[in-house]
């Protein structure tokens, strides 16, 4: 099994899909030595988000890395952002732009295809049927899609990012009282910047789940990493800073969920 799913009582889901750090064996060869460092993943989250336990959510992340596949990319290898630097389902480049693997390493499309069906096709059919559960047992559901990266990054955005993007594709994944609600919890701790459907609106699992109308809603939260780790190997997790944004965190998940279970009070 290459993802993990912990069954929650609410109709919450938290997907965490760039958490991983497995690559398996066999290609590990393959890759240029820095990238077995696996230096982009969201590291710590399921940390972070620890107290999606006690609020009752459902929980699914992954084992393998992304730099295997792309959890959050759609399965056609569309661009999320046209005109913007994009990691592909199979990424070839380190956030940095650097190659990842070796000259000759970089998988054909019969093996992206192997990649798709062995590791994305399971935690996609994991997230639609947990959905499709708490959705049955509710009446609605809330996706939450928990990431992380660090601040600056000039391959894929200019200058430093707001430590808080929220995203809601554009207003089209969830009903604009949640974003707004996000939004709302964020802005009560001036410490930290937040912007709604920044740089980051939500990718490909934000924008395929995200379907209001059939009362499945979905948030993308794209937090700065410098806010709870140490952004350089050996990203170590930092509990003091941790301790001061995982409030902040919390409280913009359980506006969410307010707002939503408002809608069908």
């Amino acid at each position: 099994m290459n993802f993990k799913l912990q069954q929650g009582s609410v109709p919450l889901l938290v997907s965490i899909p760039h958490m991983g750090t497995e690559i398996p064996q066999a290609l590990r060869g393959r890759y240029v030595p820095r990238a077995l460092e696996v230096e982009d993943a969201d590291w710590h989250l399921d940390r972070l988000y620890a107290f999606a336990q006690e609020l009752g959510a459902s929980v699914l992340q992954p084992t393998v890395s992304r730099y295997v596949i792309d959890l959050n990319r759609p399965p056609d290898d569309a661009p999320m952002y046209p005109g913007a630097s994009n990691t592909e389902l199979c990424p070839t480049r380190f956030f940095s732009g650097d190659a990842l693997y070796a000259e000759g390493g970089a998988p054909a499309a019969d093996e992206r295809a192997q990649r798709r069906e062995t590791y994305w096709a399971p935690y996609h059919q994991a997230l639609q049927a947990e959905l499709a559960r708490l959705k049955a047992q509710h009446g609605y559901a809330l996706l939450w899609d928990a990431h992380s990266i660090r601040a600056e990054i000039p391959w894929l955005f200019e200058g430093r990012l707001p430590d808080l993007n929220i995203g809601t594709a554009g207003g089209a994944s969830a009903h604009p009282s949640i974003g707004e609600a996000v939004k709302h919890a964020a802005a009560q701790d001036p410490r930290f910047t937040h912007v709604l459907n920044g740089r980051f609106k939500g990718g490909y699992i934000t924008r395929q789940y995200g379907r209001p109308a059939e009362h499945v809603h979905a948030v993308q939260l794209e937090m700065c990493q410098v806010l709870y780790m140490r952004e350089a190997p050996p990203w170590n997790y930092e509990p003091e800073r941790a301790a001061e944004i995982q409030p902040v965190v919390r409280a913009m998940v359980e506006a969410a969920f307010g707002a939503c279970r408002k809608l069908y009070a």
